[in-house]
């Protein structure tokens, strides 16, 4: 059984060299709105601030990354899309340049913010992917290009953290400066030129994301699966540093960052929910991946002082985060071929606003409940998405 229908071909196939370059632009830019998180214990103690404030840092990002995907993505149907992506990126950089240098956590705040906002160029480059393959193809080809994305989330905690203990923080960011400088001149040169697919003007382009969201049910649904599974995502990476820094563990900002690795599972299984979507196996495989998010935030408000359950549940969250994420995207890249950037902005707005809202209230949760509050925050997301996903069922038996 298959929740999406079925559309012509169009004939054209990124070959292997081009997908690669892609999944590893996807990783390199939106590598960028995670370095701070193994560091947001250092980066409050550095700057003088509360925890909570320091959580903030995740925040803004993520709403910053909200705003480029509303305002900048959109442009993806519109204008050519390599000038658009080289562009965009070569912004990052700049963006990133100004957080290296911020004396305050105000100013590092407001880079951050503007490194969400330009960040997006990740979600230009996965729907151009998607442009490019036949429909047969397309969940395996967003899958690749999605394994570079998340394998890129997975690496800049373990690279922040262990640059940030060898030279400090801030040559994280000069060096995050310098890989997207480097990216925006591969860009330029390898990927193909694709022009705008509509003729709206800018304003009307805007508003027909809200049109597409009203047409079209899939989307809608897509979007609620999506937006609690990045909610406990954000929940967990956020205030892992702060137990993680803590007795039994008092793990330095470079162990921290290591447990990043362990979310290689949910890379690794992009493949694996590409494959399943285009088996036609979307909808059994959101309830499963869906139910091992939860459950992974059981395990560890249960067992919070036994590593082995941290790791356990780590490789359950990533793994059902990100396999809820490929079928989500595999579903709505199958709407209005003419219009896949902005579904990608309906989509993922409301991805990086429930991920702002799960950091927001773990950062805040956790300074009143500790680990077990926030834990039951991620739980509860978990619990929304399985929810809903049963009310799927209900409406095809009626």
């Amino acid at each position: 059984m298959t929740d999406t229908p079925a559309r012509p071909a169009t004939g054209l196939h990124p070959n292997a060299l081009l997908t690669f370059v892609m999944a590893l632009a996807c990783g390199v830019a939106v590598a960028n709105i995670y370095y701070a998180q193994p560091l947001l214990d250092t980066l409050a103690r550095d700057f003088a601030v509360s925890r909570g404030t320091a959580g903030l840092i995740i925040t803004m990002t993520q709403l910053g990354y909200a705003t480029g995907l509303v305002l900048l993505v959109p442009l993806g149907d519109l204008l050519e899309r390599r000038r658009l992506i080289v562009t965009v990126s070569l912004a990052t950089a700049v963006a990133l340049v100004g957080t290296a240098l911020a004396p305050t956590i105000e100013l590092f705040i407001l880079c951050a913010l503007a490194t969400g906002l330009t960040a997006v160029v990740a979600q230009i480059l996965v729907p151009f992917a998607a442009h490019l393959a036949d429909d047969d193809q397309r969940g395996r080809v967003v899958g690749r290009v999605m394994t570079g994305l998340l394998l890129g989330i997975l690496l800049a905690r373990t690279v922040s953290g262990g640059l940030a203990d060898a030279l400090g923080w801030r040559a994280v960011y000069w060096l995050a400066a310098g890989v997207m400088v480097c990216q925006a001149l591969l860009l330029a040169r390898l990927l193909p030129r694709e022009p705008g697919q509509t003729s709206l003007s800018y304003a009307a382009l805007l508003a027909s994301v809200l049109t597409l969201m009203r047409e079209e049910p899939l989307l809608r649904r897509r979007i609620v699966y999506g937006a609690a599974g990045f909610a406990t995502f954000s929940v967990f990476w956020t205030t892992l540093p702060f137990l993680l820094a803590e007795a039994p563990y008092g793990y330095p900002d470079s162990v921290i960052g290591l447990f990043g690795l362990l979310g290689a599972a949910g890379a690794l299984c992009a493949n694996v929910a590409g494959s399943l979507h285009d088996r036609g196996l979307s909808r059994i495989g959101t309830g499963s991946f869906l139910s091992l998010i939860t459950l992974s935030f059981l395990v560890m408000a249960l067992f919070a002082h036994e590593l082995a359950a941290i790791v356990l549940g780590i490789v359950l969250l990533d793994i059902g985060v990100q396999g809820n994420q490929i079928l989500n995207q595999g579903a709505i890249y199958q709407i209005r071929p003419e219009a896949r950037s902005r579904i990608t902005t309906a989509y993922m707005t409301c991805y990086f606003l429930g991920g702002a809202l799960g950091s927001a209230g773990a950062a805040w949760l956790y300074t009143l409940a500790g680990w077990t509050g926030a834990c039951a925050l991620g739980a509860a997301f978990g619990l929304v998405g399985v929810l809903f996903w049963l009310t799927e069922w209900r409406e095809t038996s009626r």
